[in-house]
């Protein structure tokens, strides 16, 4: 069982404890694979339930699509 983190405990402290690591590979992954775009992370009561990656296709102006 996890030790909760005390009151004083700064934001990411307590963050790192809770963050179950495959979530926070998730997030990584969902990063790093990404050219142009957004990830969204929602939490709910303290807790990541939702993971949104938006990617962006970009075009330059002849129409081809640029590489990453």
């Amino acid at each position: 069982m996890r030790e909760k983190p005390s009151p004083s405990a700064g934001l990411h402290e307590a963050a790192a404890l809770e963050t179950e690591p495959e979530i926070v590979q998730t997030i990584l992954t969902a990063i790093k694979s990404l050219c142009y775009g957004s990830v969204e992370i929602i939490v709910q009561d303290s807790k990541v339930v939702q993971i949104e990656r938006r990617e962006k296709i970009r075009f330059d102006k002849e129409g081809a699509r640029k590489a990453r």
